[in-house]
Parts: C-alpha cells; structure tokens; sequence
C-alpha cells in the first residue's frame, strides 16, 4: 500500500510540472513581423486600411517582443486606431472587421519564433507528455487503494478537492482563466497552439488554431479521467458501456472526422451535434458553405435537419434522453469523466429546481428565436427584423450562450456548482430533450419503496439536482425532465431500489402519497 502511495504522489508531481509548463508557455513567446509576412497577410485578409498598414509598419515589422502581451497589444491599438477614424470618417469599405484579439492571434501565430516553434514535439512531452503520465500514475494504482470492487466515496466531503475547499476553488479559478483565455485572448495562448501544431498537420493538413487545441485537450481530459471512471465503477457494466461510448462518440465523431474532413477539402462538421445545441447550424455563412459544398453538404443539411425533427425525438422517446446526453454528447461526457469529483455539489433545494427550470428553457425559446429571425433574414434577404438586427442577436447569442455559459461557466464552475452545471442550466438541446422526455417517451427510473431505507446516496450524487430520495420513499416512478439516466443513483443504492427502464407510458408517471401501514390495506395495492 506505501508503494502504491509513492506511485501516485510521484505522478501528481509529474503532473503538476507539466501543468505549471504548460502554463508558463504563455510568458516565454516571441514574435518578429517581416515586412514579406505582413504584406501577405494583408493581401490574404483584404485589409485595405492604409493607416493600420502603416501603423503596424511603424510600430511592429522588423521589432522583437519577447511576450505575446506586447505584440498583441500592438496589433490591437493599430486596428482600433484605424477602425475608429474610418468609422468617423464614414469609410466603412476601409474598415478591418476582424475582432481584435482574433486578428492579434492570426498575426501571432505566423510571427512566432524561438524555442517552443522550433521544439513543438519537446515541449509537448514536457507539458501533455508529463501532465498524461502523471494523472494515470495517480488514477491506477486506485486499484489496489480503494480495496474491492463497489463505489467509494469515502471522504468526500472532508476533501478541498472536492467539497469547495481551497483546492477545488484553485481548480475553478484555474479553469474559469483558462476558458476566459481560449474564448476572447487567444493571441496569448499561441505558445499551446504551436505544440499541436504536429497532431493537426497530421490530422487536417493545417496548422493548430485555437479551437483544435481545444478539441484536443478535451479528448485527452476525458481520456485520462475516463480510466478513473472505469476503476471506480468496475463493477457497474452500465457505467463502463456509459463511459465507453461517450468517448468514442466524442474522440471519433466531435474530434477526428471534422479534422479528417477538413483534409479531403470537405467542411468540418460534427455528426453527432444537433440544433439548437448545434446552433449556428441555420446561420447564413454555415448555409451558404453547406451548399456551395457539393454532395457532401447537401447530406450534412439533411442529416442536421433530419436528426433535430426525427431521430432525436424518436430516441428520446424508446430510451430517454440519456441515449443522447449520457451515451453521446461531449459536453455530458466531460461532465461524466472530468466532472464526476463534483457530482454531489448539486444543489437539490426546490428553488434551485424551479431556477433550472426557468432558465434553461429560456435560452431554448432564445435560440429557437434567433433562428426564426436567422431563417427569415437568409430567405428575405434582409438584415433586420423589427428593426433589430439578425448579426446583433447572433453575436448576443454567441456571446452570452456559447461563450460564457457554455464554456466559463459551464465547465468552469464544476467544483463549485456540480459537474452538469451546462446541461442543468444552459444546454437548449436539454432543455428540449426534457420535454420530450417528460411527456412522451418509455424512459422512467422506478422505485420499490418498500426497500428503501434513507441513507440518501441516490439524492447526494444525482448529478442533476433530484431528490430521488424522496420519490424512493413515496415508491413513485422518477420522470422527471432533467433527469439524463445516468444511472450513479441506482449504483450507489445499497439496496436495489433504484432500476432505469424502458416501458408503456401507460403507468410511468405514478405520484403518490406516503404509505404507512395503517392507512392502506396493501392487498389491494398489490392485487392493482
């Protein structure tokens, strides 16, 4: 036992090397802007501002920065600078519409020099190589640590790791940073960019952006915590089938077929993404790519529209709507793998319940109006509706949803909030796969009341806020909208209350009272 303790402590420090490199990568850039790149860059790009050209001519071509914050200060000064007079000058043709920190990052990325672009495969065993070793030293010799086969959890709220601690409010600012960086500052993250840059060439035949840094490290995060997943619950075949297919379908589907894709000159798509979680699927510049694309995206419109209207209801329908969110969706799968430490910080109080509610089908209306609007101004071919205008709205959505909710706080917010705080709250296409779930589908959780004994490890680790408990008590079926059939309820149950099933709709949602003994004859319940 003391060795395999030295194992893990001696992984969670090659871990923390690689994590802290990886950090610092962001400190030890350098750039130099030739006068050859920029001329191309601003033939590629369009840009027809003669006052950024000369700015970043002045300011930038043929100097050296040492710090990516430097660099991309430059390039954004220039490009407000020169917006700012030819929108005052009413020289919209002259105006650079590219968003500062993402034209910074463009300029960024093929100004690069120095140890990391000249050493990417050094610095990735140094930084993912270090980080991977590390977190598998300390996940497997949990083997042996955690005694026999079952479910353990012991501790766990004496844990900073995992009980809001010092450590897990470390692990939220550390994640919060990171996607606040990825989202709206990727000019400072070129560094990690460039030490993917093989995997991606390999891939797609392209250099590394921002988003396959992303994807990346996402795969290998739900790797590596899956192999914690598949020790944990080694007993439960249905949490290994669970935890299997969520990362084929997030490896091969979100992953390596759109990069693959991108190399046969193909656009980049995600098969298993459906509207509205998918939901710059009716956007004009996704239509318009789509059938300019030939066969290929003539299928991928098909598909998309074939799989929000039919399959998706459908499927709901026979299994719930965990076939899609615990089975399928990537985001539920870094929910599932990386998100599981927190799984009990869901709040189960009523109000919660009830801002869940409001909430989450809010940003389902939001996202099916902006497509209404989307929809309309592509067929009109008009900008506005009322007076609004459609890029406005889309950038509102973009913005509010895709960026903060989804990212920030969506995965940030795990060790505080719980691992499903995206899908609870924020996810459109939960919010549509509930109702669906909640008033037509055979999926329901069942209960047998009379075996329960109130320990309440069904209510402490349901990931989605639900008092099972107290539908355990009642023996009434659980139907419930957020509900994404994860089934951690019924494997933590001591007593086999708890079973997921397929069945009639006739009898699945049964709300009753309490039973005591001397208030029922329990023949007659029996003989029903």
């Amino acid at each position: 036992m003391a060795t395999m303790k030295n194992i893990q402590n001696t992984g969670l420090g090659l871990f923390l090397i690689g994590l802290t490199l990886f950090m610092s990568l962001i400190f030890i850039g350098k750039y130099k802007l030739t006068s050859t790149l920029f001329d191309q860059i601003v033939k590629d790009k369009g840009i027809k501002s003669e006052l950024f050209i000369n700015e970043i001519k002045t300011n930038v071509v043929g100097k050296e920065f040492t710090d990516p914050f430097s660099f991309s200060s430059e390039i954004r000064k220039a490009l407000n600078d020169a917006n700012s007079y030819h929108i005052k000058n009413k020289e919209y043709g002259k105006k650079i519409w590219s968003k500062p920190h993402v034209l910074a990052y463009d300029i960024a990325k093929q100004s690069g020099i120095g140890l990391v672009k000249e050493n990417k495969w050094g610095f990735w065993w140094l930084t993912f190589g270090f980080g991977i070793i590390g977190a598998l030293l300390y996940i497997i010799p949990n083997v042996i640590t955690l005694g026999p086969k079952g479910i353990k959890n012991n501790g766990i709220f004496l844990n900073s790791a995992t009980n809001r601690g010092w450590i897990g409010w470390f692990v939220f600012i550390f994640l919060v940073s990171f996607y606040l960086l990825l989202y709206f500052a990727p000019d400072y993250i070129v560094n990690w960019t460039y030490i993917v840059d093989p995997i991606s060439e390999t891939l797609s035949g392209n250099y590394a952006g921002q988003w396959f840094l992303y994807g990346f490290l996402y795969c290998v995060v739900m790797v590596v915590m899956a192999v914690r997943m598949y020790i944990k619950y080694r007993h439960n075949k249905y949490q290994i089938l669970r935890t299997t297919s969520v990362l084929f379908f997030q490896i091969v589907f979100a992953f390596l077929i759109p990069e693959i894709m991108v190399r046969f000159q193909m656009p980049w798509y995600d098969f298993k993404n459906a509207f509205p979680l998918d939901y710059d699927f009716f956007f004009k510049w996704n239509l318009k790519e789509l059938t300019n694309s030939g066969g290929i995206g003539l299928f991928i419109l098909v598909w998309g529209i074939t799989l929000t209207l039919v399959i998706v209801p459908l499927m709901v329908y026979f299994f719930g709507k965990r076939w899609y969110c615990s089975w399928v969706c990537g985001c539920g799968g870094l929910a599932e793998t990386l998100g599981d430490p927190y799984r009990q910080l869901s709040d189960k109080s009523l109000k919660s319940w009830q801002f869940e509610r409001w909430i989450v089908h809010s940003v389902l209306v939001f996202a099916i109006v902006m497509t209404g609007v989307t929809l309309y101004t592509f067929f009109t071919n008009t900008g506005s509706v009322l007076g609004l205008k459609t890029s406005t709205i889309q950038d509102t959505y973009g913005f509010l949803i895709g960026s903060i909710f989804a990212g920030v706080i969506g995965t940030g917010f795990y060790p505080i909030f719980g691992n499903r705080v995206w899908c609870r709250f924020g996810c459109p296409l939960a919010a549509y796969l509930g109702l669906v779930q909640r008033f037509k589908s055979r999926f329901r959780i069942t209960t047998n009341g009379g075996q329960c004994i109130s320990c309440g490890n069904c209510s402490t680790y349901c990931e989605q806020g639900i008092d099972v408990r107290a539908y355990a008590q009642k023996g009434e079926n659980i139907v419930r909208a957020s509900c994404v059939g994860c089934g951690v309820c019924a494997a933590v149950c001591p007593r086999g209350v708890l079973k997921l099933e397929n069945g009639p709709e006739d009898g699945r949602i049964n709300p009753t009272e309490v039973l005591l003994g001397n208030d029922v004859d329990l023949m007659k319940l029996l003989n029903k």
